[in-house]
């Protein structure tokens, strides 16, 4: 089973939640009793992080059987795992790896709601998440993202160029011709993608050599007359990548493909609604443990 946090994290956020023990569980003096815990789908969702959830169990002392993977669709009621062991150690996971696989599953199912609206109309098409995720949680939201069927636009600021107006702001004058040319000169390897706001900011772009022009909140409607007038230029290289961003989402999805975007580039995933996670706790051998 691989996780995707390692077990230092993992450790961590158990610490977050009992950092001096269960108070509760340790007055009652019900730690060492032996107990079961299911984890069940409560309603359809795109299972995240449940392998992270299962070893955090673990790491509590307990057995877990996984009986779903991540990225798997789920139905109501579906189970998601069994653990057994110490009260302790169920009562001291359990809210922490329920809200884990709520949460992202919440996300995950969101991104393959984005996708399949998407693809429906163009099969082909790639939905990229952007890096706005919540601070210190990247690692988790890839892997959510990635469970629902998308990638991800930018990992962060370093492995990609991507010019905003902000960075105008500072080149003064400079033509756009000139500013491909130094980043082709400080990053020879690197796609060069800008976002733009308008329809002649996009062919200016294009003529200037950039290989992503990314539209800034353009309407379906303006990205198929971005589309249209696109494909009526010659270009000394292939024809830039055209990628829909700004307010895109499983209500709009198939609007942008079907528009001619190549790829539609949304945040909306990390807003969603977490995912619900049924519980059941029982003494071992009221199931016949």
């Amino acid at each position: 089973m691989t996780t995707v946090a390692s077990r230092a994290e993992l450790e961590r956020l158990l610490e977050d939640d009992v950092p001096y023990g269960d108070l509760t569980t340790e007055a009652l003096g019900i730690g060492g009793a032996i107990g079961v815990m299911q984890f069940a789908a409560r309603s359809p969702m795109v299972l995240a992080l449940a392998e992270d959830a299962a070893a955090i169990i673990a790491l509590a002392g307990c057995e877990v059987e996984l009986f779903a993977a991540s990225g798997a669709t789920l139905e109501q009621g579906a189970p998601i795992l069994d653990a057994h062991g110490p009260a302790a150690g169920l009562l001291r996971s359990w809210k922490v790896a329920q809200t884990l696989i709520e949460i992202w599953s919440g996300v995950a199912s969101e991104t393959r709601a984005i996708v399949n609206a998407a693809r429906t109309v163009a099969p082909q098409i790639a939905v990229a998440c952007t890096r706005k995720n919540v601070p210190g949680t990247k690692r988790l939201a890839v892997a959510a993202v990635k469970a629902g069927g998308a990638v991800m636009h930018r990992l962060g600021l370093s492995e990609t160029v991507l010019v905003f107006p902000e960075h105008r702001a500072f080149l003064g004058e400079l033509p756009l011709f000139q500013a491909v040319e130094r980043l082709r000169q400080a990053a020879p390897e690197k796609k060069l993608v800008i976002e733009v706001k308008t329809a002649d900011a996009a062919l200016a772009a294009a003529v200037a050599g950039f290989d992503v022009i990314q539209a800034e909140k353009f309407s379906p409607a303006e990205v198929a007359a971005l589309v249209k007038r696109m494909a009526s230029m010659a270009y000394a290289r292939e024809r830039p990548v055209i990628a829909a961003a700004g307010g895109v989402n499983a209500a709009n999805a198939a609007a942008y493909a079907a528009a001619g975007a190549d790829v539609l580039v949304t945040s909306a995933p990390y807003l969603a609604k977490p995912r619900d996670v049924q519980v059941r706790i029982a003494v071992a051998d009221e199931r016949g443990a």
